[in-house]
């Protein structure tokens, strides 16, 4: 881990000059509101068709496609979960997987530089604070295991996530 860098900055995650951005999909893969809606008007047509190719993606997978007209070279698909109190317990388990999944497509696909958004975290309803744990924990655990992806990023659209997740990843001990 020691090679490899986390950052949090506040800004749009469709305007990040990575490897590849994580984009924080429906099972569909069509596009949608927030994140989604955002990287399919701004990455043009090119990843909505690869994606209609794709078919469909399950809650806590991954898959990967074309930047089209993004700075980031490619869009890695993931579908984190609804979150309900009736569902804490799984939510917890599926939105870690959409994170390790993510950074296993990107590894797969020779990305050096990632950039995530804050997954499930809108629409989806998962309490901020819990799912900033889950996320650099996640990266953390998955960097001390393999070393190839050299910075991640987590792009915070609001200020109030922004500082979430700064204050999440200093009490971690992260870089």
């Amino acid at each position: 881990m020691q090679n490899v860098k986390i950052e949090v900055i506040q800004g749009d995650i469709t305007k990040q000059h990575v490897d590849a951005i994580v984009n924080a999909a429906n099972t569909s893969l069509l596009g949608g509101g927030g994140v989604d809606g955002a990287i399919h008007r701004a990455g043009g047509k090119a990843i909505l068709e690869e994606c209609r190719t794709i078919g469909h993606c399950e809650t806590g997978e991954a898959v990967i496609t074309t930047g089209g007209n993004l700075p980031a070279r490619h869009v890695i698909h993931t579908v984190g979960p609804v979150w309900s109190k009736s569902n804490a317990a799984k939510a917890g388990e599926l939105l870690a997987s959409a994170y390790r999944n993510s950074l296993r497509v990107a590894v797969a696909n020779r990305v050096q530089a990632v950039a995530f958004p804050n997954i499930s975290t809108g629409a989806y309803r998962f309490p901020k604070e819990e799912a900033a744990k889950i996320a650099i924990r996640e990266v953390k655990d998955f960097m001390t295991k393999d070393a190839s992806i050299k910075l991640v990023i987590f792009v915070c659209f609001d200020d109030a996530n922004y500082k979430l997740y700064q204050k999440t990843l200093q009490d971690e001990g992260a870089s």
